[in-house]
């Protein structure tokens, strides 16, 4: 019997875990510059996001990853809802990808993130620039666009083999 709540539990933390990173991570807005890594930067957020919506379809609700664009923007110091609007945007793209993907395939996931971090970045920068006149350092912008696609690959492994750990089968969606 004991066993049975044992994966109970474990299965509501994991549940649950994509809420609890999401607001981690854009309550605590990690630089590597203390590292001396100047341009090493990702966005851990838009990773975790367009995961789980492309993978578990009910994780992560529309309204708390509003809320946490909220939460970023206080802590990032940007003007409030632009984190919000590029967050559901990028929910968006992944519950596109989710509804027309007959065949999943991790490499068609990845470059469709390339492509949807792209185009929320771009634009991030046109309504930054144009309509709120922010200075933007597009070398630092470039570098942490490289990393995140690069590291969306690796975070991907590193959940499936969270999931496969935690709950003792392997999700292929």
């Amino acid at each position: 019997m004991s066993n049975i709540n044992n994966k109970n539990i474990i299965a509501k933390i994991y549940k649950n875990l994509p809420i609890v990173l999401l607001f981690i991570s854009v309550l605590n807005e990690t630089d590597f510059n203390n590292l001396g890594l100047k341009y090493f930067s990702f966005n851990f957020s838009y990773i975790l996001i367009f995961y789980f919506s492309v993978r578990k379809d009910n994780s992560l609700g529309y309204g708390l990853v509003f809320i946490a664009g909220l939460f970023n923007d206080v802590v990032t110091g940007l003007p409030i809802g632009i984190s919000s609007l590029v967050y559901l945007f990028l929910c968006g793209a992944a519950a596109y990808l989710r509804n027309i993907t007959l065949r999943p395939s991790m490499m068609k996931d990845w470059f469709f993130f390339l492509a949807t971090v792209l185009l929320v970045k771009s634009m991030f920068f046109l309504i930054l620039t144009f309509i709120f006149a922010y200075e933007i350092n597009f070398f630092d912008e470039i570098g942490n666009i490289v990393f995140t696609f690069l590291l969306y690959f690796v975070f991907t492994y590193l959940f499936d083999f969270l999931e496969k750990f935690l709950l003792g089968s392997y999700y292929v969606r």
